[in-house]
């Protein structure tokens, strides 16, 4: 848009309006100047013929030509500056005289037909004005005088004129005078406008100039010329301005040169401080990688503190949980129990030190591996009901019996978070019980979400108290801190793991009243079971006879006994059991079973000798449950003719355990703790430097595989690959010679090895690990101490099992079966049944696969002997390998296995002729003892 200056203002506020004035003007006088010249024309017309129409009626009427022709001549003369022509009409429009030849009588003449004008009329042509008027006579009458014919328009009411006279006058006079007065008018006007421009120049140049000076003054101000001023000298106002702008530009100056002289000064000053920030950025980056240098040196010390103190304890806790599995006494199972569970506290201080450095690093990691919920449960009170006990708080677990068993997620940490909610439980709780319940939140095919609230009877909170419960190395107050001790941590540890396992922690909790914690996470539900059910068929129907006066314990414990289908009659005082025990003596029907339990074992020995001597007489089974750990005070209550004594808070397994205290270790040891599945006929390789842990591993997946070959270095691992297959392969990292990481990228690079699952095994546990190990190559990702279940979880997953159960020979035909004989000596039953996890039709059906197999296997043999083909030979005998090594053939098994080896050492057969005669005898040995086999299957199977 255009933008009016100050000159066009000028312009359009003086000459335009004095201009659009000036004409308006003298268009208004020209017009009434014209308009008065027609008046006074017309005016003066009119006095000439009015008085000739008045003096020419008598002449007319005496027609008297030359009188009327001297009276116009006259009037035609005197007044010829306007006057062209006189002519005098007679009524019938016929001229009667005129003053002048040269007229044109035929214009001044009325139209025919026209009537003669009243009064005096005229009639503009061209540049000529016709007048007409009536020469009237008041006295003529048309009857008497007859010089005149009558006039058809005559009314006889009123006078008639008896002719008219028409007058022509000349306007180019008046036409003059106009056009005169329209020149000088807009002469004048065109004068005033000339004038009115001069003024509005002298105008602008003396006061648009001035400021146009200004403003391109103000400009180069603001462009940043201070030097530039406004000269001249001006009038008045501008004057003023003009002042007041150099002052300004003067002001300005002086300002900038001030800011100027502040800025160079802040610019050194910066200058130097920002070599102080160098200096000091400088020392931050030294201090800095200092920082990281330290912070990567500790988390090397961190990793390797924990590889250097998981590896002995991976055999101790290792080797501990071995020799657990085999034939034990009481008191030598418990001692190896307390090692155990003391290398896992040590364990558990081991992990705590990783987490402090992963929650610090914000590098936490959920693992997810196969776990028991009861077992877990179990394990954790257990260790945490001593503490319990000697307060003399009653501690009790309730696991509905519908909530799944077998799960996968992060035992160690859920077992943490629990530790220390029911630690705490115990801690704040001088008196009363500490209850502990597991609920179902969600639930599907895949994953389920728990809730573990662990109520007790303690001291409670305020409300000041509970809000700063989650805060870090915060406690219920001061007094509390030095009488509990504690560092305020463990909550938050326990909110943060329940966070990252999906669920949440949360109380409530009333002073003196006691509190309830609760916290929820989620897991998959693992299809494969870890343990097997406990076999307690025996106990369905029977009757119990249950005493507990704690609510929740006695309901805990009668949905254990119910599951288990018994019949219990439960009491909850001594005066109910006083009443049960004399009904029972009167109706002489007893009970199978007697629990009873007890919250002051310690101090109330005689009563509990007295309670077991009244129920002698209705039941033989007396089994106690007590808040005690001693092992001298069962010694004291089974000698008073109690069965069991067992220590609360009483489990599934602890329950059945005590209830059937006759069965052998052995076989207790079988239906709780055998491993699930089947002795799978494959080829594992174990690769550690460390002896205890190859020792380990061997004997954890000899319970799970046919053959485990071992190694203590990469490079001898590469040789073994190089010369033979193997399905799986379990490889350390850190090793001399060659290290896992270097080994596993030779080993993938191996005709035949390329697809071959290599599992690392590390102590190693720190944050990031596992990816680390995926991103090198590795399949799967194992910490020590090595935990059973996930090796199992591990190797049924990277092995084929269904197709190697489906591979076993179809069933041979019963006159097969009648011609051996001497089963004891060669077949160890029970041994078959631990390899099938306990399941005798799994034995019988893989021990006849076995015998179908023998004789083809021997013919075989036999043919490549005779061919000398080494690799046939070696093949046929790791396939028998594998299929003895799960079907509790010892000697067999053995002898293969010794042949196998001396095979691949690449022995001769010459040298080999003894073992092959020894082979084949045992063969032999195996076909002849099948009756005897299956007649002690069928024994056990009944």
């Amino acid at each position: 848009m255009h933008k009016i200056s100050l000159k066009d203002w000028v312009i359009i506020l003086t000459i335009i309006p004095t201009t659009l004035i000036s004409f308006g003007l003298a268009s208004y006088f020209s017009y009434s100047r014209s308009v008065e010249l027609n008046d006074i024309l017309e005016q003066r017309a009119k006095s000439i013929i009015e008085p000739i129409a008045i003096a020419s009626k008598g002449p007319l009427l005496n027609k008297n030509r030359d009188k009327l022709r001297q009276l116009i001549g006259f009037t035609h003369r005197s007044q010829s500056n306007i006057v062209n022509s006189i002519v005098i009409f007679t009524a019938d429009n016929q001229v009667f005289v005129a003053s002048a030849y040269r007229g044109d009588t035929h214009l001044m003449r009325l139209n025919a037909g026209e009537k003669l004008p009243s009064h005096t009329s005229m009639q503009n042509i061209d540049d000529y004005i016709i007048f007409r008027t009536p020469i009237i006579d008041e006295n003529y009458n048309p009857l008497v005088n007859k010089n005149f014919p009558p006039n058809p328009t005559h009314n006889s009411a009123r006078p008639s004129p008896v002719g008219y006279i028409a007058m022509q006058i000349d306007k180019s006079q008046l036409n003059f005078q106009q056009q005169s007065q329209f020149i000088v008018a807009f002469a004048l006007a065109l004068l005033g406008s000339l004038l009115s421009a001069i003024f509005a120049l002298r105008l602008i140049k003396k006061v648009t100039k001035p400021i146009n000076s200004m403003v391109q003054a103000i400009e180069r101000i603001r462009e940043g010329k201070l030097d530039s001023r406004v000269s001249g000298q001006l009038i008045g106002e501008l004057n003023f301005l003009k002042n007041g702008i150099n002052a300004m530009a003067q002001s300005l100056d002086n300002y900038q040169n001030e800011m100027n002289a502040s800025i160079d000064q802040a610019t050194i000053d910066l200058r130097e401080s920002l070599e102080q920030f160098e200096i000091q950025n400088v020392e931050l980056s030294i201090a800095k990688r200092k920082a990281q240098d330290a912070n990567r040196v500790k988390s090397e010390f961190l990793a390797n503190m924990s590889h250097e103190l998981r590896t002995p304890l991976n055999g101790v806790i290792g080797f501990t949980r071995q020799v657990l599995k085999t034939p034990l006494t009481e008191n030598q199972r418990d001692y190896l129990q307390t090692i155990d569970r003391s290398a896992n506290n040590l364990l558990t201080i081991i992990n705590d030190i990783l987490d402090f450095s992963k929650l610090d690093a914000g590098k936490m990691v959920i693992e997810n591996i196969p776990f028991s919920l009861r077992e877990s449960l179990e394990e954790t009170l257990t260790l945490l009901a001593p503490s319990a006990h000697k307060k003399n708080i009653e501690l009790s677990i309730n696991i509905p019996q519908e909530i799944p068993d077998s799960l996968v997620g992060d035992t160690m940490r859920i077992k943490q978070i629990i530790t220390n909610l029911i630690s705490n439980a115990i801690k704040f709780t001088p008196q009363g019980s500490v209850n502990v319940d597991i609920v179902y939140e969600e639930e599907n095919q895949k994953n389920i979400k728990l809730k573990i609230i662990v109520n007790d009877t303690g001291i409670g909170m305020t409300s000041k108290q509970q809000r700063t419960i989650f805060d870090a190395f915060t406690q219920a107050d001061q007094s509390i801190t030095r009488l509990y001790g504690g560092t305020g941590l463990g909550l938050v540890i326990c909110q943060r793991l329940a966070q990252e396992m999906l669920g949440d922690i949360g109380f409530t909790s009333e002073k003196n009243q006691g509190s309830s914690f609760w916290f929820t996470f989620q897991c998959e539900v693992n299809a494969m079971p870890l343990i097997l059910e406990l076999d307690n068929k025996h106990l369905a129907n029977k009757t119990l006879l249950y005493y507990e006066e704690n609510d929740h314990s006695r309901e805990a414990t009668k949905n254990i006994l119910k599951h288990w289908q018994m019949n219990v009659t439960s009491v909850t005082n001594k005066h109910q059991l006083s009443q049960v025990i004399s009904h029972s003596k009167e109706t002489q029907r007893g009970f199978d079973y007697a629990l009873i339990g007890h919250n002051q074992a310690a101090t109330a020995l005689s009563d509990l000798k007295k309670t077991i001597t009244e129920l002698q007489p209705i039941t033989s089974n007396i089994h106690l449950a007590l808040n005690n750990h001693s092992p001298s005070l069962p010694e004291a209550l089974i000698a008073c003719g109690a069965i069991s004594c067992m220590s609360k808070p009483l489990t599934s397994s602890s329950l059945s355990k005590g209830l059937q205290p006759m069965i052998k270790a052995e076989s207790q040891k079988l239906t709780l703790a055998a491993p699930i599945g089947k002795i799978l006929p494959i080829k594992v390789l174990a690769v550690d430097d460390n002896e205890a842990n190859l020792k380990l591993i061997k004997a954890l997946l000899l319970e799970q595989v046919a053959e485990v070959v071992v190694t203590d270095n990469g490079m001898s691992a590469i040789e073994l690959c190089k010369s033979e297959t193997f399905a799986l392969i379990f490889m350390d990292i850190q090793m001399p010679i060659l290290d896992g990481i270097s080994a596993l990228k030779e080993i993938k690079i191996l005709p035949g090895h390329s697809n071959t699952p290599i599992i690392a095994v590390t102590a190693h546990a720190l944050s990031g690990e596992r990816e680390k190990m995926q991103q090198q190559g590795f399949n799967a990702y194992m910490t020590k101490p090595i935990d059973e279940a996930m090796l199992r979880h591990i190797i049924y997953e990277y092995c084929d099992f269904n197709h190697l159960v489906s591979s076993a020979a179809p069933l041979i035909t019963s006159s097969r079966l009648a011609e051996v004989e001497n089963f004891s000596k060669v077949i160890d039953w029970p041994l078959a049944l631990k390899r099938s996890a306990n399941k005798a039709d799994l034995a019988k059906e893989m021990f006849l696969g076995l015998i179908e197999s023998l004789p083809q296997i021997q013919q075989d043999i036999h043919q490549a002997i005779a061919a000398q083909d080494i690799a046939l030979l070696k093949r046929l005998v790791h396939k028998l390998n594998g299929a003895c090594c799960y079907t509790g053939a010892p000697s067999l098994a053995k002898i293969t296995a010794h042949l196998e080896t001396q095979l691949k050492m690449g022995i001769g057969l010459e040298e080999l002729e003894p073992e092959f005669l020894e082979f084949f005898d045992h063969i032999e040995q195996v076909l002849l003892a099948v009756p005897e086999a299956l007649k002690q299957m069928s024994v056990n199977s009944h």
